[in-house]
C-alpha cells in the first residue's frame, strides 16, 4: 500500500512538474543581463542620480550588442525584435557618446529614456502573442 502511495505521489509531482516546465517561458539570458544594466542605470537618472550612467555606459552597449547578437526566442517575433535590437544597440551608441562627451543631465536623460522605451518595445511589443 504505502508503495502505491508514493508511486501515486511521484507519478503525480512529475506530472506537476512537466506541467510547470511547459507554460514556462524560455529564459533569455541577454535579456536579463541588459535589463540589470539598463534598471542600474535608468532608474537612478530618473531621480538625478546619473553616476550609475555614466560608470554603466559602455557596459550597457557591450551588453545591448551582446543581446543583439544572441539568438531570438521562439516567443518573439523575429523580424520586430531583430529591427528592435538594432535600434537599442543605436541608441546605447547614442547613450555612450554622449556620456562621452560630458553632455548635460538633461541629455543624458533623454538619450536613456529612448533606449529605455526601446527597451519596452522588445520585451513587450515583440512578444508573440498567446493564441
Amino acid at each position: 500500500m504505502k508503495t502505491k502511495i508514493m508511486l501515486l505521489a511521484v507519478m503525480l509531482l512529475t506530472g506537476i512538474t512537466a506541467m510547470y516546465a511547459q507554460n514556462t517561458k524560455p529564459e533569455w539570458k541577454e535579456l536579463k543581463t541588459f535589463h540589470s544594466f539598463m534598471s542600474s542605470t535608468f532608474h537612478p537618472a530618473e531621480e538625478g542620480n546619473f553616476a550609475p550612467l555614466k560608470e554603466k555606459a559602455d557596459s550597457l552597449l557591450l551588453a545591448a550588442k551582446s543581446w543583439q547578437a544572441a539568438p531570438i526566442p521562439a516567443d518573439f517575433k523575429p523580424a520586430e525584435t531583430k529591427a528592435a535590437l538594432e535600434k537599442l544597440v543605436v541608441q546605447c551608441t547614442a547613450v555612450k557618446k554622449a556620456v562621452d562627451a560630458k553632455a548635460s543631465n538633461e541629455m543624458l536623460m533623454k538619450q536613456i529614456t529612448e533606449a529605455h522605451n526601446v527597451f519596452h518595445t522588445i520585451v513587450g511589443e515583440c512578444r508573440k502573442t498567446e493564441e
